[in-house]
């Protein structure tokens, strides 16, 4: 989890990121922030995050998203 909060906090560094911070509610990434977060993702925790995964459920807060890169990692 710290080193998800670290990826987040490098992307926007004027945010503090709990594991309760609402990404998608309050509008933290937008379109493009969202394609840097999942390429950063990706290269970081070696995951291959699909368009099918790219959906709001995944990245309301940092703990879903958390959640998602767990289920994607055990799939590998």
């Amino acid at each position: 989890m710290e080193e998800l909060i670290e990826i987040l906090q490098a992307l926007k560094p004027d945010v503090k990121f709990t594991k309760d911070t609402r990404l998608v509610d309050d509008k933290i990434f937008d379109s493009l922030g969202m394609i840097s977060l999942v390429a950063e993702l990706s290269d970081e925790f070696d995951v291959e995050i699909s368009p099918m995964d790219i959906v709001p459920e995944n990245f309301e807060t940092v703990e879903t998203l958390y959640q998602m890169i767990e289920r994607l990692a055990d799939e590998d």
